[in-house]
């Protein structure tokens, strides 16, 4: 079967970046490398500067096609420039003739600065802290932007819109579909019943925040990738950061805690909802992968997708989950 993408060749992808850098003098040298994105399509792509013969990287990311309007893509592009403004180490789309949001042959696209640094988790209390006080301004500066075409993170719309969607698509094996049907059913009551609980309010937020969508360079964190920069909250930009033992986690939570204070109180009762978010990016996850199944890129990075097996270990997470829940919540300790 055809896919969006199929028509995203090499030399539209060249064809695309000359059609925006060729007017301001700047040309795209040939070279092209694929990043490790799967929802959208990003290239590390050279650039050469009219007599000059030194060659610049910067990264393209060519929107997945249907997924967000105009109006949601530029927010995130918003979201990052003022971040930027507010010195923010964000690293947000170039601005050209006052844009930020291009097309060519039906792509949407954007171009951002290439940014150098590791990235990989966070193990120093240090660095946690210091990840406390860039979230705090980032989310600062959220308080300001507006976001109304941001969807919003929630259990019907990150676990039951999910499980709705695998059980009305026939992705699951049909001996397993009682099993899951049943235990995610239990699953998604407990989450909205402490989500009702709680009543959180709904903020915008980046959304994503793990270590592969943070660059490190000089001892200074970048944030990448705002595309699924959310109202949820403000807690979901925290527990992703979290890793280990309890014992660890608590100390973890406890430097972020530090570091986010200096700017915004820290979101100490959103704690219980930790692992309801975890169950929700669970569930979100599998329609996810779903959703892009029939992207070729898909089938190739996930083939263990759709299987019996992955069904059946899916059916035993989510049990876990129901079982994480029942077990005391992380707590904020001096």
């Amino acid at each position: 079967m055809s896919h969006d993408y199929d028509q995203l060749t090499p030399d539209t992808v060249l064809n695309a970046i000359d059609s925006i850098l060729g007017p301001q003098g700047s040309f795209t040298s040939g070279h092209q490398m694929a990043l490790n994105s799967y929802e959208n399509r990003v290239y590390q792509i050279g650039i050469e500067q009219e007599d000059d013969e030194q060659v610049t990287q910067i990264i393209a990311k060519f929107y997945r096609p249907k997924r967000w309007s105009d109006a949601t893509i530029l927010q995130e592009h918003n979201f990052a420039l003022e971040a930027m403004v507010d010195d923010i180490p964000v690293i947000g789309p170039m601005v050209i003739n006052d844009k930020t949001l291009f097309e060519f042959e039906g792509f949407r696209f954007a171009l951002f600065p290439r940014q150098g640094g590791r990235s990989g988790q966070i193990e120093d209390l240090a660095d946690f802290e210091q990840m406390g006080r860039l979230l705090g301004r980032l989310h600062q500066t959220a308080n300001c932007v507006p976001c109304d075409a941001r969807p919003d993170m929630t259990p019907v719309t990150f676990a039951q819109n999910s499980r709705n969607y695998l059980l009305e698509n026939d992705f699951i094996e049909p001996d397993l579909i009682p099993a899951y049907e049943s235990v995610s059913l239990d699953l998604y009551n407990i989450l909205q019943e402490r989500w009702d609980n709680l009543q959180p309010s709904l903020k915008l937020v980046h959304g994503d925040i793990h270590a592969g969508n943070l660059i490190w360079h000089q001892q200074q964190p970048y944030m990448l990738d705002l595309d699924d920069c959310v109202l949820a909250p403000r807690i979901q930009d925290i527990w992703m950061l979290l890793h280990g033992e309890r014992d660890q986690m608590q100390a973890q939570l406890a430097a972020i805690a530090k570091g986010y204070e200096l700017f915004l109180p820290f979101p100490t009762s959103e704690l219980p909802l930790i692992e309801v978010l975890r169950s929700m990016r669970l569930m979100h996850y599998s329609a996810w992968l779903a959703k892009r199944w029939e992207d070729p890129a898909f089938k190739m990075a996930f083939p263990w997708f759709n299987s019996a097996r992955y069904w059946s270990e899916q059916i035993l997470n989510l049990r876990e989950q129901i079982a994480a829940l029942q077990e005391p919540q992380l707590q904020l300790i001096d």
